[in-house]
């Protein structure tokens, strides 16, 4: 098991503003739809109720987790990577399920559904979602540009890997819709 630091920051904006600064539906349906995900998964696009889905809520509180791998230099960085991340978004997704019981809202998990495997997602043969209940979207999901959230709203640039060393850091980026008064994370 890879030994990690992580930290979670929040920002509240207002749902209006978020969409008109941050949302470029055709740029990043573009790209999910070059993803083998596109079609094959519940939390992924096309989705034919985007407008809806994020109407009648005033705020949007978002949270940028920074993962911090003790240790960069690892066998296999993607599956170093994926592991950081799930533990991470086991945690994230538990949260934000609480949040909508306390506070009537919506939730956006971090990237795509880990229910179970995309390859036997229900969506793939027609059929409807085991987990209805539990699976949410993304804001890329929804045309969201997540680099200028990071950067432009908490100061942070996205990292990659390079030379299958894991990035200095992670980020995953989650988020809540209310319409009432900003959740306490």
């Amino acid at each position: 098991m890879i030994e990690y630091k992580s930290y979670d920051y929040t920002r509240t904006i207002p749902v209006d503003d978020y969409i008109l600064r941050y949302r470029d539906e055709r740029r990043f349906m573009a790209y999910c739809r070059e993803c083998r995900r596109y079609g094959n998964s519940w939390s992924c696009p096309p989705f034919n109720d985007s407008e809806d889905y994020l109407s009648g809520f005033r705020n949007l509180l978002i949270v940028c987790t920074r993962i911090t791998p003790v240790v960069l230099d690892v066998p296999d960085a993607v599956e170093a990577g994926q592991e950081l991340m799930h533990r991470e978004r086991s945690r994230l997704d538990k949260r934000l399920l609480a949040l909508e019981e306390e506070y009537n809202g919506r939730a956006f998990y971090a990237g795509s559904c880990i229910l179970c495997p995309w390859e036997e997602c229900a969506r793939r043969s027609g059929k409807a979602c085991r987990y209805p209940s539990r699976i949410r979207r993304s804001l890329e999901a929804c045309g969201f540009d997540l680099g200028r959230t990071t950067s432009e709203l908490f100061g942070i640039e996205m990292k990659w890997s390079e030379n299958r060393n894991l990035p200095e850091y992670l980020l995953l980026v989650s988020g809540f819709l209310s319409d009432r008064e900003t959740p306490i994370w």
